[in-house]
């Protein structure tokens, strides 16, 4: 089996597969129900997810995708089921809105020990169509655990978190994470990404399970973007081409 992804238990039925090796830290989630599984992103393609999956449960999936940029959704070819935003049903099943070569550009930005079989030529960033589309407020029964769809606007159009209220998990997608929060694309919107931040703090969250880097960070993280976030636009510069603004422990770039 592969060694690109390391696997962690957040508990006996909630594992996180992610791929420290590479610069992006992608973490993809796999939660399992009495009776079926689903998984939170699949990560960057460049290795079989699919079989560290299978691994870890023999459940039917359904992956569930937080957003359609290319770290989230390499590996969502190996699977049959796959649910996406409707704002982004057409970035997966027609058009990815980022030029290929500006995607492996970004895929080998840095020197990475890339496994095996990954080939920088023949990487293709994945177009299907989508078995289920989502809207804010979907919920997904996993059999005796259910998931809810929350739109967060702003990082891209149809951006979802998920919040499973029997455990008050929060998976955070590319909304909450320590590192540099983007929102300067043509795709993006920092006022969207704002108001996204204070939806979320509205819920009981007793865990953040962000899309990259540290795994381990406290809720109160969200506090601390909802501030970041309000200092810049008490200066009016809550808007793009504003550049990169620096706090304690995430920077947010406009």
């Amino acid at each position: 089996m592969t060694d690109w992804f390391t696997v962690e238990r957040i508990d006996n039925q909630t594992f996180a597969i992610s791929e420290y090796k590479h610069w992006e830290e992608t973490h993809c989630y796999l939660l399992c129900g009495q009776e079926k599984a689903l998984l939170i992103d699949t990560g960057l393609g460049v290795s079989d997810i699919r079989k560290i999956v299978d691994s870890l449960t023999g459940l039917p999936v359904l992956v569930a995708t937080t957003h359609v940029h290319w770290d989230h959704i390499g590996g969502h070819r190996y699977f049959e089921n796959i649910a996406v935003h409707e704002l982004e049903k057409d970035w997966l099943s027609v058009k990815f809105p980022i030029p290929l070569q500006a995607v492996k550009n970004n895929l080998t930005k840095f020197p990475c020990d890339f496994p095996a079989e990954f080939d920088i030529d023949t990487y293709r960033v994945f177009r299907g169509m989508p078995q289920r589309v989502l809207r804010d407020g979907d919920w997904l029964d996993l059999g005796s655990r259910k998931i809810q769809v929350v739109h967060t606007p702003g990082h891209s159009p149809g951006h979802c978190c998920f919040y499973e209220p029997g455990r008050n998990y929060l998976f955070s997608g590319d909304l909450i994470y320590k590192g540099c929060l983007y929102a300067f694309y043509p795709t993006t919107d920092p006022q969207l990404f704002y108001h996204s931040v204070k939806r979320v703090q509205e819920y009981i969250i007793s865990r953040i399970l962000p899309g990259h880097h540290q795994l381990s960070i406290p809720v109160s993280l969200i506090d601390e973007i909802e501030a970041g976030f309000a200092q810049i636009e008490r200066s009016g510069k809550l808007k793009q081409g504003n550049g990169l603004f620096e706090f304690r422990d995430f920077q947010i770039q406009i």
